[in-house]
């Protein structure tokens, strides 16, 4: 790459950093990027789709195969701490994950391929909203406009700190976990808290529910029935001390190593819960929200990115068990082939949604590489 398109790079990077948005809210964002993208000539720029989403079509010199790479838009709700000439202008909301910098790595590659269209088959990139929700890649999915894109393969990457600045981290199968958050409220009646046996108290539920869920974790997650149960909210009645509750609500997020593990249980916690509340005669009502399911990275896509890594001359590590957090391109990957990788941000910057944590500007080049080897390795080989 030039160090003239580096140069456009890292200031676009640095400008998103500036002027960050929440889930669902990037449209600043969106028009930037498309001004962006404009300049490289793409055969076409789908937009608005999954409402605030943005995909660039680059068209090769003749028919073969699919490719799409993802990258995500959206910011956090965190207060930055930093003090560099580029920190958020925005009030309680910054870049923490490193979007910006996955924003401009796909950017980089519109660069390269309007000066190559040597190539066979059908380039996507797609600047995807609301990840850290969990909602964009279904916006994504299931907007009318995505119903004929079929991809035959989808990447794509996230930085990690405490790796090795430009490391590139591979593994086989579940790259990323299954996450899925549950609420549950509890129903039964109000009554003095001198006559308690009057009403139905959802305190021994509450309770029940605790233990029983914790007796399900198994929190070692090199093993296949990986599962962590963690209460995040609890919420009972009012503070009216001669009442006794007769409403609760407690919310946890459950992880696991696979989508068939996690629907597995899911089943069970929501069977749990209904023999707990028949017993107590409470009434129960279950909501799931900030659904991700895993990164379950196809064989042959993750041999492409070893190749692409090798070709790069860069180094390679191969992770033996999953990260634990959640990453919405999961469902990419459950409805197409394709891989997530790794991107070592350096073993000594703050971690992803530290209020300091800033993209390292380094990594723009090597995401680019990466990814343009990746179309090299599909798209010059049919």
């Amino acid at each position: 790459m030039q160090n003239e398109t580096i140069l456009k790079l890292t200031q676009l990077r640095q400008n998103l950093h500036q002027n960050p948005e929440l889930s669902g809210l990037e449209f600043k964002t969106s028009e930037t990027i498309i001004s962006f993208l404009e300049k490289y000539n793409p055969s076409e720029i789908i937009h608005p789709i999954g409402e605030t989403g943005i995909i660039a079509v680059f068209k090769g010199i003749k028919s073969g195969l699919t490719t799409l790479f993802r990258c995500e838009l959206d910011a956090l709700p965190i207060q930055e701490i930093n003090n560099f000439e580029y920190k958020s202008v925005t009030k309680g909301v910054s870049h923490k994950c490193g979007h910006d910098g996955h924003t401009a790595i796909l950017c980089g590659v519109a660069s390269l391929l309007s000066e190559d269209n040597e190539f066979s088959g059908t380039i996507y990139l797609l600047f995807q909203p609301s990840e850290e929700d969990g909602e964009g890649a279904k916006k994504i999915i299931n907007d009318p406009l995505f119903k004929d894109i079929k991809p035959d393969f989808v990447f794509a990457l996230h930085n990690l700190p405490n790796y090795p600045l430009g490391q590139i981290v591979v593994k086989n199968q579940t790259f990323s976990c299954a996450v899925n958050s549950m609420i549950i409220e509890l129903s039964g009646k109000t009554a003095h808290a001198a006559e308690p046996q009057n009403g139905v108290n959802p305190a021994n539920a509450i309770s029940e529910i605790i233990s029983t869920f914790n007796k399900k974790i198994q929190s070692d997650i090199s093993q296949t029935d990986y599962c962590l149960i963690t209460p995040i909210y609890i919420n009972m009645g009012k503070k009216a001390y001669g009442v006794s509750a007769g409403f609760g609500e407690i919310h946890f997020t459950i992880r696991s190593n696979s989508n068939q593990n996690m629907d597995k249980i899911e089943k069970e916690l929501v069977d749990c819960v209904a023999e707990i509340t028949h017993q107590q005669k409470l009434q129960s009502k279950i909501s799931w929200t900030q659904q991700f399911r895993a990164n379950e990275n196809n064989p042959e896509a993750v041999s492409f990115i070893r190749q692409s890594a090798v070709k790069n001359g860069f180094d390679l590590i191969e992770k033996e068990t999953p990260f634990s957090w959640g990453e919405d391109f999961g469902l990419f990957t459950e409805y197409f082939p394709g891989a997530m990788f790794g991107l070592g941000a350096g073993e000594n910057i703050p971690a992803l949604h530290n209020p300091d944590y800033d993209f390292p500007d380094e990594l723009i080049p090597i995401g680019v590489k990466m990814f343009y080897e990746l179309i090299k390795e599909i798209h010059h080989a049919h």
